[in-house]
């Protein structure tokens, strides 16, 4: 609220004084000073009695009757020879007049009968000029334009009316602009002039008047802890100008940094702001209703059909009963709730319970008010890669199969060169916020250039992962895996002889995660680091462990807001045994859309006598891409580089370089990816060039 101390504001009305057009006046002649001329008359007196009528028997010198008994006289008797004349013809447009109005529906509009007239013809539109004035320095300018009617208009209007309701609009936008930057005395007119040729003008006409700056600053509440508290929250300073964007800003962080600090039932009041014209400030007061400073207690929940109770809220929390009262703890558990995914709808509100907690302060529950959601969904994903062919992959999920959040997941995988089936039991949140317990079975069929296997495999693992919603900076992963896999295996490259063989592995996968971009599928500046390591080794006969071990590294860097650079390291070894003891499907290979583009899936690295990649033990890829957005549409340009290497070590020689263009759509979900790109000094037997589809950037 914004009042005026010891100012008046005079409003000069314009009288508009309607005067009659003046009478004419009448001539006046001077008096002669000769006699007049004796002029003859105009009727002589004998024939003017003459004329008048004979009164027989009237004695001239009797009195006048009385006017009603003349009335009578000369009104002639019902039923006499007078009411038996014709009645005087009254004029033809005196009958219409008194004959009835016909029904309306009756009525019909004469056709247009002018020559070349069109009823429903569109009237030419006004056209207008506007110019705008007095704005100055106010810096208002341009917002009011981009805000006006009159400009939004384009200079065209159907009625002269409309091009004057315009400019009244534009009238109380512009006072709304200056009040709103502390110009209470400004004043706004409109006006319409017209020009010789028929063309309005329309003219705003501003003056700002003085700018008003905050005076005294006062808040009215109840002591808080910190005593401080409300006005450290409240950034406003005495000589600031009354901006109504600070001024709500400030108020609103007000509202925000309380129930942070233990108060969660704080209430900001409506602000007063007194203006004084002789000063040119305005004291600011503003009330605070702070309410009882809490602690958390519990947690209860309600509805009438529930994904999990309470007692799991308690293990998803990120706060302990008994801790100051924090908002954001209230929205990261709601979040928490809502990235389970089991929900329809789901709220958490802190419930005042009027129980004072041995500090003093009183304990606050928070109550959920949840409504499950369909628990079931179906997923896939497809894509396309040279060398990978198709491939597509089917998911069903049960996320609540076994609540609280145990889901049953069934996975399908159909491409031209893999086939499988999957089934997985996800226990999210398992005993403690964010870690994932995950066992699962697969039977899968893949068969590349390199190698053909029938594998099964059996898992276990525990798990801290990011998520569209919770993308966090450290995750984890670590288990266990048992495989069996059947492979065809070269028994030597220099004939490219091959055989099956059957191979009994066991693995203990760990990996770790750093996480600093801005995004988990479309990030355009930070960093990311992932290490993973995993022992693993025969289980048939003697034990024949070794170590399968990998780095990747991707940065992200913001030319324009455009204009993203991205690159990519990666570094992978397996150590402790020998290439031709390592089963095909767990060597090392390059080549494809996630790894160096130009080249088909795992075709880069070392090759038997069918040209036909065998794997390596080491690795070592690069890559650069330039990408341009523009709106949902975006293009990338890239240089990949990489070898594969049958030493332990990668040496970083000998590499191989593709370079291709590719498409990006951006959706809600992430980029859809479309590459192109063609390998460098082209070998035989590779492709001429390799297309890539796919969904999120290609790192």
């Amino acid at each position: 609220m914004i009042r005026r101390q010891a100012y008046h504001v005079r409003r000069m009305l314009s009288l508009f004084l309607l005067t009659a057009s003046p009478l004419p006046l009448m001539a006046q002649t001077a008096p002669s000073t000769t006699e007049p001329a004796t002029e003859e008359p105009i009727l002589p007196d004998d024939q003017f009695e003459a004329r008048l009528s004979k009164m027989e028997g009237a004695d001239p010198n009797a009195p006048l009757p009385s006017i009603d008994n003349w009335i009578d006289q000369q009104m002639p008797a019902q039923g006499s020879a007078a009411t038996d004349l014709p009645p005087a013809t009254e004029p033809a447009e005196e009958q219409e007049l008194a004959q009835p109005l016909p029904p309306l529906d009756s009525v019909t509009v004469p056709a247009n009968a002018a020559a070349n007239s069109d009823p429903n013809a569109k009237l030419p539109d006004i056209r207008y000029a506007t110019s705008i004035e007095g704005f100055g320095k106010t810096g208002l300018e341009d917002e009011f334009r981009a805000e006006s009617a009159l400009i939004d208009g384009k200079g065209k209007a159907e009625t002269a009316a409309m091009v004057q309701a315009r400019a009244h609009e534009d009238e109380k936008l512009a006072t709304r602009l200056f009040y709103s930057q502390g110009y209470y005395d400004a004043t706004a007119l409109a006006s319409l002039d017209q020009a010789g040729d028929g063309t309005l003008k329309a003219v705003i006409s501003v003056t700002p008047g003085k700018r008003y700056k905050i005076g005294a600053i006062v808040v009215t509440a109840d002591p808080t802890v910190p005593p401080t508290l409300i006005r450290d929250s409240l950034p406003l300073k005495t000589g600031d100008y009354i901006i109504a964007t600070n001024v709500e800003g400030a108020e609103a962080n007000v509202a925000l940094k309380l129930p942070e600090n233990g108060y969660a039932f704080a209430k900001v009041g409506e602000r007063d702001i007194l203006l004084d014209a002789a000063t040119v400030t305005g004291d600011y007061t503003l009330p605070v209703d702070v309410g009882p400073r809490g602690t958390f207690r519990k947690i209860t929940t309600s509805g009438e059909k529930q994904a999990f109770g309470a007692d799991h809220m308690e293990v998803i929390k990120r706060y302990k009963p008994g801790q100051i009262y924090d908002s954001r703890k209230v929205d990261d558990l709601r979040k928490a709730l809502v990235a389970t995914g089991l929900f329809s709808t789901v709220g958490v509100d802190p419930v005042r319970t009027g129980e004072v907690a041995p500090d003093g302060t009183e304990y606050v529950d928070l109550h959920v008010e949840q409504e499950a959601g369909p628990p079931r969904t179906l997923a896939g994903e497809a894509g396309y890669g040279t060398g990978q062919g198709f491939r597509a992959e089917g998911t069903w999920t049960h996320r609540n199969l076994f609540p609280p959040e145990g889901a049953l997941i069934g996975g399908v995988i159909a491409g031209t060169q893999e086939q499988g089936v999957s089934g997985t039991f996800r226990r999210s949140n398992a005993g403690k916020r964010d870690k994932t317990f995950q066992t699962g079975i697969t039977l899968n069929h893949q068969n590349y250039d390199a190698y053909e296997a029938f594998t099964a495999g059996l898992n276990i693992g525990w798990s801290r992962a990011s998520t569209p919603i919770f993308q966090k900076r450290w995750t984890y992963s670590y288990g266990g895996e048992i495989l069996l896999t059947n492979e065809q295996v070269v028994v030597d490259p220099a004939t490219a002889d091959k055989t099956r063989r059957t191979y009994f592995i066991g693995g203990l996968p760990v990996q770790i995660g750093y996480d600093r971009s801005n995004d988990l599928l479309n990030p355009t500046k930070g960093f990311r680091a992932t290490v993973r390591a995993e022992p693993e080794g025969s289980l048939q006969g003697n034990f024949s462990p070794y170590l399968r071990a990998s780095f990747d590294l991707t940065g992200y860097y913001p030319v324009s807001d455009s204009l993203v650079i991205a690159g990519r390291a990666k570094v992978g070894t397996i150590t402790g045994v020998s290439r031709d003891d390592v089963a095909p499907s767990r060597r090392i290979y390059a080549g494809g859309g996630g790894s160096v583009r130009g080249y088909g899936y795992q075709e880069l690295g070392p090759k038997d006598a069918n040209n036909d990649p065998i794997g390596g033990r080491s690795v070592n890829e690069f890559a650069v891409e330039s990408r341009y957005r523009f709106g949902n549409y975006g293009v990338v340009a890239f240089v990949d580089a990489g070898q594969v290497y049958e030493s332990s070590m990668p040496k970083f020689s000998d590499m191989r370089y593709g370079v291709g263009l590719g498409g990006r759509f951006y959706t809600n979900f992430g980029p859809f990816r479309a590459d192109i790109a063609m390998p460098i000094n082209r070998q035989p037997g590779e492709s001429k060039f390799s297309l890539y589809i796919g969904i999120g950037q290609a790192f």
